[in-house]
């Protein structure tokens, strides 16, 4: 069964955060100032099981959902992930992916794989340590990162997609560098647009470093042509280098909103389902799960709330737009 939103828009991606806990304080999703040590984060009985999360993502799938997408705060910080990915991997016809901080994946690519991970997206944002511990700010550094990728990939959790939010002023020099090592590496680099998610990163509009001027420094180093998407709904527009050396993509979700093939859904650790990244409010599944609500209520609530889905946020953002109290990226995932 298919289900469609207000704007005949599909449901077919689903993003799960396992929790909200993190062991970066990155200034674009979790700053310190706000998640600092007095902070409250979720305590586990708040959190849905991973039997809860599976139950759920049976029923979602039977709605036409074909990927769900692991997130967090950071996933791996949650105990025995692996055996989570393994009840999901049971899933028929289901791409089951993860993003991470990668500061875990050399204890666990491993596993992850053998459980049934198809493959993983690793957030980094500069190849320069001052740099990207300014923005980790906890000082970690490249190295671990980018050893963690190659557990992955020697792990076979392939294509490894890298994940590089760009602000003005803290990593836009970062960029060619970055484009150059990856594609050496054969690791697809996506950019994306520094966002105005939640309430807590300071985000104005001049911080934005558009999907053009970064499609612009690059194409000047190493020429780009543009690349079709590989499925309606995907994020990322796509540019493959002309030389035939790989491809890098760029999420412009604030200068060229996606909103009108949007068909992503979010599952928050507490159980809400949200049907945006910049939503307010969501819906709370947690507790009809935890009230012996059967299957088909479960559907029956799933096809409510998307059949009167809305949301097309990121087209009618502008400098004049009113800040709201939007749920934060660590409750929701990216």
């Amino acid at each position: 069964m298919s289900l469609l939103d207000t704007l005949n828009r599909p449901l077919r991606d689903l993003r799960v955060s396992v929790t909200d806990r993190c062991n970066f304080r990155c200034v674009y999703c979790m700053p310190k100032e706000t998640f600092g040590s007095n902070f409250k984060f979720l305590h586990h009985e708040q959190i849905l099981t991973y039997e809860e999360i599976t139950r759920l993502a049976r029923i979602f799938t039977s709605f036409g959902v074909k990927k769900i997408r692991l997130t967090g705060g950071e996933p791996l910080v949650r105990k025995d992930l692996p055996d989570l990915v393994r009840m999901l991997s049971g899933i028929p016809d289901l791409d089951l992916t993860m993003t991470t901080n990668g500061s875990l994946l050399p204890r666990f690519a491993q596993d992850l794989k053998d459980a049934g991970l198809n493959r993983v997206t690793v957030s980094l944002d500069s190849l320069d340590n001052n740099v990207f511990k300014a923005m980790n700010d906890v000082d970690f550094p490249v190295e671990k990162v980018l050893e963690g990728m190659d557990a992955a990939a020697a792990a076979g959790l392939a294509p490894i997609k890298v994940n590089m939010v760009v602000k003005r002023g803290l990593n836009e020099s970062s960029i060619l560098p970055m484009a150059r090592f990856f594609r050496e590496k054969g690791y697809i680099l996506r950019f994306i647009e520094f966002m105005d998610v939640g309430s807590t990163n300071g985000w104005r509009m001049d911080d934005v470093v558009s999907a053009k001027e970064i499609i612009q420094t690059i194409n000047a180093d190493m020429p780009l042509e543009p690349a079709d998407p590989n499925y309606r709904g995907e994020v990322a527009e796509r540019w493959r280098y002309k030389d035939g050396g790989g491809e890098v993509g760029v999420i412009a979700s604030v200068t060229q909103a996606f909103c009108r093939d949007c068909n992503r859904a979010r599952l928050s650790a507490e159980g809400k389902l949200y049907t945006c990244l910049f939503a307010i409010k969501g819906h709370d599944f947690k507790s009809m799960l935890r009230s012996g609500a059967t299957d088909e209520e479960l559907a029956a609530e799933i096809e409510k709330v998307w059949s009167k889905r809305a949301d097309r946020y990121s087209e009618i953002r502008s400098e004049n737009t009113i800040p709201l109290p939007k749920v934060e990226m660590s409750h929701i995932g990216g």
